[in-house]
């Protein structure tokens, strides 16, 4: 209803105007409270009422009853302030979630015909895994030291961190360094672990705590169930598999065979077991396998048969 409208009505309620019934009667469908107590009102007879005195204290009472909502045109910073807290909220929510999710380790493996499969890790150190071979280690180095487990053969090149010792987890043994070069092999055929230093100084310890030995540059230590013991290594071609060079002073045949089998995958035997014995004074360098084999049998007059990927060697050139 509009201001006349509720005029009208008023006027023709209180009997001062008849003009108003149409709009009284809409006021009587829709407010009938109101009407009730007017009425009321009206029909006092005390004294006489003041109809606009009467519709002005009502107006003010419905305006103070009558919640005020005031909107206001939003600020471009504040709503730009509020997106980027959002983004802010979001993408942090979002990281931690990653953190909480991902995984915690990670595991690197060779195959087979894979060698010096490069690992970095979050210190700077490098590993470099032979074949067959995995590694894990965490995704950051956050305790006090910096551990990781090995299965296989995997050369290590340590950076020196001397608050943070780098300890390797190697099943029957455990080896623990500063800062050095060194190869290790879990299992050297001999049920043992094999560990030989390239430089600097590496402690093993066998994995019941019971015994260790601190390896110098050049020594050789064997970790088994009983013992450790080190002896200075009197192999040019033990890190051979990854150098991918080897090189032969008069040595036997039987001795080339497993550094070439260690170094390159090659599979050589000798159908005469007297083969063994001749010696061999010769470098190779990553050579295919076929001119390896070449070189073999023309120095020591022999000839080859590739049986499943494996040489043959017998005496004597073919016909």
């Amino acid at each position: 209803m509009t201001d006349q409208e509720w005029a009208a009505a008023a006027a023709w309620l209180s009997g001062e105007g008849n003009t108003g019934e149409e709009a009284a009667h809409t006021l009587i469908s829709e407010e009938s409270d109101i009407m009730k107590k007017w009425n009321d009102l009206k029909n006092i007879d005390t004294e006489p009422i003041d109809v606009d005195k009467a519709w002005e204290k009502l107006n003010r009472r419905i305006e103070a009853e009558t919640p005020v909502i005031t909107l206001r045109k939003p600020s471009f910073m504040l709503t730009f302030a509020r997106i980027a807290a959002m983004v802010v909220i979001v993408a942090g929510l979002g990281w931690m979630l990653f953190e909480v999710a991902a995984p915690k380790t990670i595991t690197v493996a060779s195959a087979a015909d894979q060698k010096n499969v490069e690992v970095m890790l979050s210190d700077g150190s490098l590993v470099y895994l032979n074949r067959n071979s995995s590694l894990t280690y965490p995704k950051h180095f956050k305790n006090r030291n910096r551990e990781v487990s090995l299965e296989g053969e995997a050369f290590f090149d340590i950076a020196r961190d001397a608050a943070r010792p780098f300890i390797i987890d190697a099943g029957k043994a455990t080896v623990r360094v500063l800062g050095t070069s060194f190869n290790v092999i879990t299992d050297n055929g001999n049920d043992e672990v094999e560990v030989y230093v390239s430089s600097g100084k590496v402690m093993v310890s066998s994995a019941d705590g019971s015994g260790s030995e601190t390896l110098e540059p050049d020594y050789v230590g064997r970790i088994s169930e009983k013992e450790i013991s080190q002896e200075r290594n009197t192999n040019v071609n033990y890190l051979s598999w990854h150098t991918n060079m080897l090189v032969f002073d008069g040595e036997k045949l039987e001795n080339v065979f497993i550094d070439l089998k260690r170094t390159f995958d090659i599979d050589i035997t000798a159908a005469d077991p007297a083969i063994n014995d001749y010696r061999l004074t010769s470098p190779f360098e990553d050579q295919p396998h076929d001119t390896i084999i070449k070189v073999i049998c023309t120095t020591f007059n022999l000839h080859s048969v590739k049986e499943g990927g494996i040489y043959r060697l017998y005496p004597g050139q073919m016909d």
